[in-house]
């Protein structure tokens, strides 16, 4: 009982670190803009009538990228700052909305080139210059960490998205 007294101690103590210093302030708002706008550029871009299939793909990225994070924070690999939300363990804007959107997005684009290819491509673009825009801007901290860690995990990302985004098992309900 005394390990789940403590835990709740430094919940609440996070609380009221982040009302005081995160919320309303830039971070928040920057949070916040980066969680909803890609969902919008979504919509406006989306292959019509793939809505469904190109969802269930990016929910799939949304659930493993948000697992891994909570694992590295958890193993204290790497921490974030200026969180949106005070109870969630994870930078949210990247979780549930950046990585699926791009993944999304990149799933649509030129379906037809070698998934391998595209693999390797998102994975460089999310590896070498997202979480490393991320830490210029100071949100994202690596510990233990190396983005070259990060590569080979959003390959394989990827690759499942891709395979789960060309199922023919869609049928009528």
């Amino acid at each position: 009982m005394e390990y789940f007294e403590r835990i709740h101690q430094v919940q609440v103590e996070y609380l009221n670190y982040w009302k005081e210093h995160t919320l309303w302030h830039k971070d928040f708002w920057v949070a916040l803009a980066l969680t909803i706008l890609p969902w919008l550029i979504w919509v406006l871009i989306r292959k019509r009538g793939s809505e469904a299939r190109l969802l269930l793909a990016g929910g799939f990225g949304l659930i493993i990228a948000t697992w891994f994070d909570f694992l590295g924070i958890v193993f204290g690999l790497w921490h974030y700052s200026g969180r949106l939300l005070p109870t969630i363990p994870t930078f949210f804007p990247w979780d549930y909305s950046l990585i699926p959107v791009s993944l999304m997005v990149s799933l649509q684009f030129k379906p037809h080139i070698n998934r391998f290819l595209k693999a390797i491509i998102f994975s460089a673009l999310t590896a070498f210059i997202g979480e490393p825009f991320f830490m210029w801007l100071g949100y994202y901290t690596e510990i233990k960490w190396s983005v070259l860690y990060s590569f080979p995990i959003y390959i394989v990302i990827y690759l499942i998205t891709d395979r789960i985004s060309r199922a023919k098992s869609f049928d009528a309900l």
